[in-house]
Protein backbone atom coordinates (compact mmCIF):
# COMPACT_ATOMS: atom_id res chain seq x y z
CA UNK A 1 0.00 0.00 0.00
CA UNK A 2 2.82 2.41 0.84
CA UNK A 3 4.58 1.77 -2.48
CA UNK A 4 1.36 2.48 -4.33
CA UNK A 5 1.07 5.81 -2.51
CA UNK A 6 4.68 6.68 -3.34
CA UNK A 7 4.16 5.86 -7.00
CA UNK A 8 0.99 7.91 -7.13
CA UNK A 9 2.76 10.84 -5.47
CA UNK A 10 5.66 10.56 -7.91
CA UNK A 11 3.31 10.47 -10.88
CA UNK A 12 1.31 13.43 -9.55
CA UNK A 13 4.45 15.46 -8.86
CA UNK A 14 5.75 14.76 -12.34
CA UNK A 15 2.45 15.74 -13.89
CA UNK A 16 2.26 18.97 -11.89
CA UNK A 17 5.86 19.85 -12.73
CA UNK A 18 5.38 19.23 -16.42
CA UNK A 19 2.06 21.05 -16.74
CA UNK A 20 3.31 24.04 -14.78
CA UNK A 21 5.26 25.33 -17.76
CA UNK A 22 3.57 28.02 -19.83
CA UNK A 23 5.49 27.13 -22.95
CA UNK A 24 5.60 23.89 -24.86
CA UNK A 25 7.72 21.23 -23.24
CA UNK A 26 11.10 20.24 -24.55
CA UNK A 27 12.03 16.63 -25.16
CA UNK A 28 14.44 16.95 -22.24
CA UNK A 29 11.62 17.91 -19.85
CA UNK A 30 9.34 15.18 -21.14
CA UNK A 31 12.15 12.62 -20.91
CA UNK A 32 12.96 13.60 -17.33
CA UNK A 33 9.36 13.26 -16.14
CA UNK A 34 8.68 10.07 -18.05
CA UNK A 35 11.95 8.52 -16.95
CA UNK A 36 11.24 9.34 -13.31
CA UNK A 37 7.85 7.66 -13.40
CA UNK A 38 9.04 4.58 -15.31
CA UNK A 39 12.16 4.32 -13.16
CA UNK A 40 10.10 4.56 -9.98
CA UNK A 41 7.81 1.77 -11.09
CA UNK A 42 10.75 -0.39 -12.17
CA UNK A 43 12.66 0.33 -8.96
CA UNK A 44 9.64 -0.60 -6.91
CA UNK A 45 9.14 -3.84 -8.82
CA UNK A 46 12.80 -4.87 -8.79
CA UNK A 47 14.16 -3.47 -5.54
CA UNK A 48 11.01 -3.06 -3.53
CA UNK A 49 10.60 -0.62 -0.70
CA UNK A 50 10.98 3.10 -0.63
CA UNK A 51 14.68 3.06 -1.43
CA UNK A 52 14.13 1.02 -4.61
CA UNK A 53 11.33 3.31 -5.73
CA UNK A 54 13.20 6.55 -5.08
CA UNK A 55 16.45 5.18 -6.51
CA UNK A 56 14.68 3.96 -9.63
CA UNK A 57 12.93 7.31 -10.06
CA UNK A 58 16.21 9.19 -9.73
CA UNK A 59 18.04 6.93 -12.17
CA UNK A 60 15.13 7.06 -14.62
CA UNK A 61 15.02 10.86 -14.45
CA UNK A 62 18.72 11.13 -15.25
CA UNK A 63 18.50 8.67 -18.15
CA UNK A 64 15.33 10.28 -19.52
CA UNK A 65 16.91 13.72 -19.24
CA UNK A 66 19.93 12.66 -21.29
CA UNK A 67 17.82 10.96 -23.96
CA UNK A 68 15.57 14.01 -24.23
CA UNK A 69 18.56 16.35 -24.40
CA UNK A 70 19.96 14.40 -27.33
CA UNK A 71 16.59 14.56 -29.10
CA UNK A 72 16.46 18.34 -28.60
CA UNK A 73 19.94 18.75 -30.11
CA UNK A 74 18.94 17.07 -33.38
Amino acid sequence: MMIKNILMATAAASLIALTGCGTSLTNQQIGTGTGAVIGGVAGSALGGGTLGTVGGAAAGAVIGNEIGKRQDQK
